[in-house]
């Protein structure tokens, strides 16, 4: 499909603008003020004024900081977040590239951002830098465990890596609760259909390792209560304290590009992706109705990423700052072994629903 790039640049650049413009209003509202309102109808343009003025401030650098990786860095961040869109697709027979293997092509394009980070901490030749991308790493490697946990358990309920067929699975006529067709002995295929077919709901066990994702992911994307990388007021702004201008300006795209990013892919899943949550009633065929055409997918994957941006914009003013044993201790002491135990789990339903136990 050639009007498929420039879908998927519309979808990203609207999903970061929305969640500018989100976060400066939410924030108002959960503190009782009005937010921006000078710019646009409702200050609706604010995020693009914001924009605008980092890309016309002054480019500066430390003395002594490395030229190369210093500019590297961020053009390197925003490149790896922008190019694991495009193993995600976005409607059925929408994904760009990744195919059976889409959600390791994600992982793997994320996991990027790690190198990117520690490259501008070093580079900048400053200690508050090198310490927020210390961070950052040891924030972000620790967290990725039990995210990948939570992956790998709907990976394995689904029998693939593939997000298109992750999402397919989740639509009404593909057989919902179908491991309890070995256990009943009937077809449930295309009874309901809509949210009755979402993964959360195919398989109960899939609500923590939802939770569990969700928790996760906020870690990987330095948002509160994670924002230890970024702790303002112990070391100013961490990893990007050095940058302006451009510099500063695609850290901040890429941090909201990542948050859509990971909405995205937990949408597909955990809560049917492109499917419409409709479910049909009788006579009465709501899903059918309302998930039959691209532009019916998108409007579904697009409310439910931004429905999850605006959670995580949510929680960002809602809650305090984790210390950072407390941080290291939630992941490895918590979120990791429940998610190994929702893997076993997964695995364990598999082998008795294909007759192996």
């Amino acid at each position: 499909m050639l009007l498929a790039p420039i879908v998927y640049l519309v979808y990203v650049l609207s999903s970061v603008l929305m969640a500018f413009y989100a976060e400066r209003k939410l924030s108002a509202f959960f503190q009782d003020r009005l937010g921006p309102m000078e710019v646009g109808k409702f200050g609706l343009l604010q995020a693009v004024a914001d924009v605008l003025k980092l890309m016309q401030k002054r480019n500066s650098m430390v003395a002594g900081a490395d030229r190369v990786l210093f500019w590297a860095a961020p053009v390197f961040v925003f490149l790896a977040v922008f190019a694991g869109f495009l193993a995600v697709p976005l409607w059925a027979g929408g994904s760009v590239g990744g195919g059976s293997a889409g959600i390791f092509v994600v992982l793997g394009l994320v996991a990027l951002d790690v190198a990117a980070i520690w490259a501008a901490g070093w580079a900048s030749n400053s200690k508050f830098s090198l310490l927020g991308a210390m961070r950052a790493i040891n924030q972000m490697l620790s967290y990725e465990v039990p995210l990948g946990l939570s992956i790998l358990a709907v990976v394995v309920f689904a029998g693939t890596l593939d997000l298109e067929i992750i999402g397919n699975l989740q639509a009404s006529d593909l057989g919902q609760v179908w491991w309890l067709g070995r256990a009943d002995g009937f077809d449930m295929a295309g009874a309901g259909g809509g949210l009755l077919s979402w993964n959360i709901v195919q398989a109960p066990w899939l609500i923590p390792a939802f939770v569990l994702y969700y928790i996760s992911a906020l870690a990987e994307c330095n948002r509160a209560p994670f924002d230890l990388p970024e702790g303002e007021s112990e070391i100013i702004g961490g990893f990007h304290t050095e940058y302006s201008g451009f510099g500063f300006a695609l850290f901040f795209l890429a941090e909201y590009a990542l948050m859509a990013l990971v909405a995205t892919v937990g949408s597909i899943l955990f809560l049917g992706g492109w499917h419409s949550p409709l479910p049909n009633v009788g006579p009465v065929a709501l899903y059918d109705f309302t998930s039959g055409t691209i532009a019916w997918q998108l409007f579904w994957i697009v409310i439910k990423v931004w429905l999850w941006l605006a959670s995580m914009v949510w929680l960002r003013w809602t809650l305090p700052r984790l210390r950072m044993d407390q941080l290291m201790t939630l992941g490895w002491k918590v979120l990791t072994p429940i998610g190994l135990v929702l893997v076993l789990t997964s695995i364990l339903v598999r082998a008795w629903a294909e007759g192996l136990l």
